[in-house]
């Protein structure tokens, strides 16, 4: 909870409508004008601005850091909030959304901007081998389990979540959103069923359990291959799953389904064709695929928070535009059955995923260093405030190859009726966090 600033010794109100120099006055694109927040120094003295009860409470050492914080570019205020030079209290995504809303004229913000475009990361963007793919994936996904277990939910899916009642906690979200994809497949009983990328396995326990099918997943992270062939046989599905830590272009065999959810960003975007011949390949005549990925708008561009995530969150991570996308799927020899945005969907995930961050903050520190739920805490809340913005998507693309023999349904319909639907319940071998 943040105090009222206003009873805190030394503290003074200043109305930002009087104030129009000040940063806070911008107006950021999707956001609001005029957010209140509050500045706290190390001697105890505030000063709050805006109307209303601060939403967040920045404290840094002094008027001259607070300064200087105001003209940093992005990378290097973010880098400050990591090591702990600048904290931050109540809504860390406003407090986000509020940075990234001033200009940023320095050389400094320039030059970061530069390096995330034309250098930082590049060479991965024309080469990627498999090992150092699997490096990158060890270094965001091999932190700790325990560490992910305190925000996401008890199957620990780390994608977005799908609130097709906007009152379904994460839970329910989540598992609506593993039924939602087995729908959009067409996923019927005998199925043979691929997911690339496969994380703690939820997606595949999931087919296998409500569906009937033969499912497979690949991942490159050891921990989460073990937490998922457990959580296999805590199901009592070890016989009709199988897990292989694999890297997706060592895949064989061909499968009814395939799904690939929060994978491709790993990919790059001059890897997508590679990607949608191997997926092609991979895929029944007859079959379909689900790819589910983030995408970026035709006029975004790096920035600094770009360099940022590269660095810190998901080296050789890149985002292509959704046109790429389907470029490349249909030059592999695809044809696009659907194409679904879920931007909004993964703005409210990323929210309570940092609602649960900040309310676990204290058992996140017994799994990892402080730095590193700094880094989690303000990579989440940079993504909410993308994802509200529409500077990012989240897309959903069906495809089937081209010529495909099975008709598939005319309408859009089955995709959100299911007489398995209604009876879903959370899984009793998965236990709520605390």
């Amino acid at each position: 909870m943040i105090p009222k600033l206003n009873e805190v010794q030394g503290s003074t109100k200043i109305c930002e409508c009087s104030k129009k120099s000040h940063p806070g006055r911008n107006r950021h694109q999707g956001g609001r004008e005029n957010i209140p927040y509050a500045v706290q120094f190390a001697s105890g003295a505030s000063k709050s601005f805006g109307d209303g009860d601060p939403e967040f409470l920045i404290r840094v050492a002094d008027q001259d850091e607070w300064e200087r914080l105001l003209h940093e570019d992005l990378y290097s205020a973010a880098l400050a909030f990591i090591k702990g030079k600048v904290t931050i209290t109540g809504d860390v995504v406003a407090a986000v959304r509020f940075y990234a809303s001033h200009s940023h004229p320095s050389f400094q913000h320039r030059l970061t901007t530069a390096v995330a475009q034309y250098a930082s990361g590049r060479l991965e963007t024309w080469l990627q081998t498999k090992r150092k793919a699997a490096q990158n994936i060890h270094f965001h996904y091999d932190r700790s389990n325990d560490f992910y277990r305190q925000f996401l939910d008890s199957r620990m899916v780390y994608s977005c979540a799908y609130f097709e009642d906007e009152a379904f906690s994460i839970e329910e979200a989540q598992l609506a959103k593993l039924e939602y994809i087995c729908r959009k497949l067409c996923l019927e009983d005998g199925d043979t069923f691929l997911d690339i990328g496969s994380g703690w396995g939820a997606l595949v326990i999931h087919a296998a359990g409500t569906r009937g099918a033969w499912a497979t997943g690949c991942t490159l992270s050891s921990q989460q291959l073990r937490f998922a062939e457990g959580r296999a046989i805590q199901n009592g599905l070890a016989d009709r799953v199988s897990f292989f830590e694999r890297d997706y272009r060592n895949m064989k065999g061909f499968f009814h389904k395939i799904a690939s959810v929060g994978m491709f960003e790993h990919v790059g975007k001059r890897r997508l064709p590679e990607y949608f011949d191997k997926l092609y390949d991979l895929l029944d005549d007859d079959g379909l695929v689900l790819n589910h990925g983030i995408t970026r708008p035709e006029p975004v561009r790096d920035g600094p928070e770009t360099l940022f995530i590269r660095r810190r969150v998901f080296p050789g991570g890149e985002l292509p535009n959704l046109s790429e996308v389907i470029h490349a799927a249909e030059d592999a020899g695809f044809e696009v059955l659907d194409v679904e945005n879920l931007r909004r969907h993964y703005a409210r995930t990323c929210r309570v995923w940092v609602e649960r961050l900040q309310a676990s903050e204290f058992r996140c520190l017994e799994h990892v260093d402080p730095e590193t739920f700094r880094t989690w805490l303000l990579f989440l809340a940079a993504s909410a405030v993308k994802f509200e913005d529409g500077l990012l998507g989240l897309h959903q693309v069906l495809l089937s190859k081209r010529g495909r023999r099975r008709e598939h349904p005319m309408t859009r319909d089955y995709m959100y009726t299911s007489p398995v639907a209604q009876n879903l319940k959370p899984d009793s071998t998965s236990a709520q966090r605390d």
